[in-house]
């Protein structure tokens, strides 16, 4: 991993606080573990509830979810011009970034395009400073008052046909960086960390769609669309690992499990299934930590 590593975060740390404390980094999936998109276009979650749930209503949230995350991509983070060019996370041009200060740049003017050579790249590299500027300030700062509203009223309606999917898992994010109501800011060094198999530009709106920007910063989303998951896991391994750090998987797919046992992590397996062992609501705080505890524990002694 090339970039210049930064503070940790979400849940920044310094070197002294890695030292005194564990720092736990949770490497979260995306689709189908932190929100359901997949089953509710196909209907597999609804078919999951043995007609409790409404099939027509299912496939109609899930389009819906597809339509806002398109507009937010191709209308604020230039995705039909780079599209073609996924990179596996944010900072992946940095090298060639110098700095420019973009706002008054013209992106529409700057003749982005192929050759993939240094001079792209570097627009490339400026493109996803800026969508990670925009990220940082919020979905409030990126769109209007009206479409605020639309996906706020978006997240609610899908909250609720999920039975609290949404927000359980945010707070299980909250709780995993050490916020609480009473104090919003993370008192712990611990990390989230998100790697979807999808291309990188739709997961950064996704986390912005689905209110998980203030749990997830944008330099900790990874895209194993081109690298797979290990690769992924082992950039995340490179960047945070030290004394005491602790690293824990959590996601649906076979990838992601069978990237963890060669890391041997701890992984947990998240199912829609309403009998499932571990979905949301359920998943705690408390039961993640205790398979790391099993885990580490274990790695300790036959150390």
């Amino acid at each position: 991993m090339d970039e210049a590593v930064p503070a940790l975060a979400t849940g920044q740390a310094s070197t002294d606080a890695v030292t005194e404390q564990p720092v736990n980094v949770y490497i979260w999936d995306m689709d189908e573990t932190l929100f359901l998109l997949k089953s509710l276009l196909d209907g597999s979650y609804a078919g999951a509830f043995d007609g409790l749930k409404d099939h027509e209503k299912s496939t109609e949230i899930g389009k819906r979810w597809e339509n806002l995350i398109l507009e937010l991509c191709d209308e604020h983070f230039f995705y039909e011009e780079i599209e073609n060019y996924n990179e596996p996370y944010l900072n992946a041009l940095n090298e060639y970034d110098d700095g420019r200060d973009l706002t008054s740049y013209d992106f529409e003017a700057d003749c982005f395009s192929s050759p993939y050579d240094d001079a792209n790249k570097k627009k490339l590299a400026y493109r996803h400073r800026a969508i990670g500027e925009k990220y940082a300030k919020g979905l409030e700062k990126v769109l209007d008052g009206h479409m605020v509203k639309v996906c706020n009223d978006q997240y609610s309606l899908t909250d609720k046909y999920t039975d609290g999917w949404l927000s359980s898992a945010h707070k299980l994010l909250e709780e995993a960086l050490g916020k609480s109501a009473s104090a919003p800011s993370a008192n712990s060094s611990s990390i989230n960390c998100i790697v979807t198999s999808g291309s990188l530009i739709p997961s950064l709106a996704k986390c912005l769609l689905y209110h998980l920007d203030d749990v997830v910063s944008s330099e900790n989303v990874y895209s194993s669309w081109e690298v797979g998951k290990l690769q992924c896991f082992k950039w995340i391994k490179e960047r945070f690992d030290g004394p005491n750090v602790r690293f824990c998987a959590i996601g649906d797919g076979h990838e992601e499990c069978s990237a963890a046992q060669v890391m041997k992590w701890p992984f947990i397996k998240i199912e829609f299934r309403p009998e499932a062992h571990h979905r949301f609501p359920g998943l705690d705080l408390p039961t993640v930590q205790t398979y790391m505890d099993v885990i580490y524990e274990s790695s300790s002694k036959d150390g």
